[in-house]
């Protein structure tokens, strides 16, 4: 439960200050642990340093500003943490494949990264599934729409991928989202909500127009990235599901998804 209550913290406390001066011993100081224990939970909890995770959410927040806001980049590198616009276009180049100033033409999904947030087990062990995404945005636009449908994705063999290296992982995931992207209409909702799993909130209660966005991405099933030279190929299953009428259970979501995606694979 400490550890639990650290995490939580840690999280909240980096998420409150993604703007402007943010140190790891300033976070272990607000959660009251040194560093070294902060930096080993955080590792063992999310598989992921803290000084990675720090740029990851402020590298997805950068994006969310370029595209929803006509704030220039320098000023958006500059409240980010970044010295120069160069030094901004060669982080944010690496985490999202393409310079900001492209990226604000052409995209518009910006959750690559989402907030995590531990997951408690009811034990001291924190296992595998502990890591997940804060949906809260998600949950907040399927109240507002029952009735409609939510279409679930997840990547064939990312294990695999990742065995590759966990650089192909990050682009195999950037390649999903931007098929899924494309295939989604323009007030559409897309959310990454595990580590290779994601969810297009449609909006829409015609299950023939929900089937043929899942065809859009899935027909392109086999189609390889390229990765430093190696051609990879990459697949998804897709699952859809009907929001009905009555109250969404937010512990109930998730489950949902992922039996709807087992169902899916088992197809």
């Amino acid at each position: 439960m400490k550890d639990l209550c650290i995490l939580n913290d840690a999280l909240n406390y980096i998420e409150d200050n993604l703007c402007g001066e943010l140190s790891q011993s300033d976070i272990a100081a607000a959660c009251c642990c040194s560093l070294s224990a902060l930096q080993k939970l955080f590792r063992y909890a999310f598989n992921i340093s803290v000084g990675d995770y720090i740029t990851r959410r402020r590298l997805t927040c950068c994006a969310r500003e370029l595209v929803g806001t006509d704030r220039s980049v320098l000023d958006i590198a500059l409240d980010h943490g970044y010295s120069s616009p160069e030094a901004f276009t060669r982080a944010f180049s690496r985490m999202w494949g393409e310079p900001p100033a492209s990226f604000r033409k052409e995209r518009r999904f910006t959750g690559l990264f989402p907030k995590l947030e531990p997951c408690d087990n009811g034990g001291n062990d924190m296992s595998e599934k502990r890591r997940k995404y804060d949906v809260t945005e998600l949950y907040d636009f399927l109240a507002a729409n029952r009735g409609t449908f939510l279409i679930a994705f997840d990547i064939k063999g990312l294990i695999p991928i990742n065995n590759i290296s966990t650089k192909a992982g990050d682009v195999a995931i950037r390649e999903s989202l931007k098929r899924i992207e494309e295939a989604a209409g323009e007030d559409m909702l897309l959310f990454r909500i595990g580590g290779d799993e994601f969810v297009l909130a449609s909006g829409t209660s015609d299950e023939a127009e929900a089937d043929a966005i899942a065809e859009a991405v899935t027909s392109r099933n086999g189609e390889p990235f390229v990765w430093e030279g190696r051609s990879i190929p990459l697949s998804l299953f897709s699952a859809k599901m009907k929001i009905s009428g009555s109250s969404i259970r937010y512990s109930e979501l998730f489950p949902e998804i992922n039996s709807a995606l087992d169902e899916a694979k088992r197809q």
